[in-house]
């Protein structure tokens, strides 16, 4: 997902996206300059700049991070950071507002899924780890409480997790800017910033690169 949203206070102006495959390179710079343009803004208008730090593709963190530095050195604004699990967990808190667990799951290849649980209050119950769904491990997802799964990774687990009592499901959850502005915002008025020289984005796993089996 490549989005870009403009936000006051925490409440949503603009949002512009695209769910299309790896095409942060190519839009997102160009979905900055339209979301200013919409929000009738230029970038000195802009407090501060905040970015989804992961986990996640690690091109895509790579290309919006980057960008979001770039931004903030330039403009000597402050840099946020939000938790991407988080992001997508604030989403599905608005679907359903209830007492319930939330488990949003990145597709990490395979039946591996970058995943956490938070509570309604998003508040991270689990850490967040690279998790191989299969009959042994989704018995860590016993509970007495509801839990919702939700994200790109979670069609695949569907049918071991569905045999859990308490599982639910929400379809169509991604990282979106526009799930980001309340959660920056807090973070914003609670002067939580980074420090533009030297933060990275939360990989969770190292990055490699392999060699084909034929060359091998």
């Amino acid at each position: 997902m490549c989005s870009v949203s403009i936000a006051k206070n925490g409440a949503l102006i603009f949002c512009k996206e695209i769910n299309d495959g790896f095409t942060h390179a190519e839009n997102l710079h160009l979905f900055v300059e339209e979301a200013l343009k919409e929000s009738n803004l230029s970038v000195n208008d802009l407090s501060a700049v905040a970015v989804s730090k992961g986990p996640g593709s690690y091109t895509g963190l790579r290309i919006g991070v980057s960008a979001a530095k770039g931004l903030a050195y330039a403009l000597k604004i402050p840099l946020v950071s939000v938790d991407t699990l988080q992001i997508m967990s604030h989403a599905a808190t608005k679907l359903h507002p209830e007492n319930a667990l939330y488990c949003p799951m990145i597709d990490a290849r395979r039946m591996e899924v970058y995943t956490a649980l938070y509570d309604q209050e998003l508040k991270r119950m689990t850490p967040v780890e690279a998790l191989i769904v299969d009959e042994e491990t989704i018995g860590k997802f016993a509970s007495d409480s509801k839990i919702y799964f939700f994200g790109d990774g979670m069609p695949k687990c569907k049918g071991l997790l569905q045999t859990l009592p308490n599982a639910g499901f929400i379809d169509n959850i991604v990282p979106s800017a526009k799930d980001m502005c309340a959660l920056s915002y807090k973070k914003f008025t609670e002067n939580i910033f980074e420090d533009v020289a030297y933060f990275e984005p939360f990989y969770l796993k190292d990055f490699l690169i392999l060699k084909k089996k034929n060359e091998l």
